[in-house]
């Protein structure tokens, strides 16, 4: 797993409760020269467009399909500063399992902001999940004395 990226800051207020049981802080900041990230919408659908019908089966091809976008921009979880997840049918049993997944992809490193926004429906019939993300990468000097993204 990486490291956090040195120019995020994510903070959690006094005051406010704690959300790193849910798998993500309350503010994200990203400084410095950067080349922000945003990926649409990723469901549980896989490569050739199937669909499970089981929620966490959904969940977990979503976060793949997130890390595929992510790295396809040179991103990774350590990148993201802002998710958004759309549940269908939304419960505390989602919600945990949402939380669940969440927690293993970053592992130690710290969680982005979220929100999560109970739905009716999605785009495809039979679709209960969805998340997309907001992301900042690090530039790096290139070796024309400019700025040019940092790919890994």
């Amino acid at each position: 797993m990486s490291t956090p990226v040195p120019m995020h800051r994510f903070i959690n207020p006094p005051g406010l409760y704690d959300p790193a049981p849910n798998g993500y802080s309350h503010v994200a900041m990203a400084e410095g020269a950067l080349r922000l990230v945003h990926v649409a919408g990723q469901g549980g659908e896989d490569a050739g467009g199937r669909l499970p019908d089981d929620f966490d089966a959904q969940v977990a091809q979503a976060l793949w399909n997130l890390q595929l976008a992510l790295a396809a921009a040179g991103a990774g979880p350590e990148h993201v500063l802002k998710l958004t997840l759309l549940v269908v049918d939304h419960s505390q049993a989602r919600l945990a399992s949402v939380s669940g997944a969440l927690k293993a992809l970053w592992g130690a490193l710290p969680t982005p902001a979220c929100t999560l926004i109970p739905v009716p429906r999605l785009a495809l019939d039979g679709m209960l999940f969805e998340i997309d993300a907001m992301a900042a990468v690090p530039l790096a000097p290139s070796p024309a004395g400019g700025f040019a993204a940092r790919l890994s």
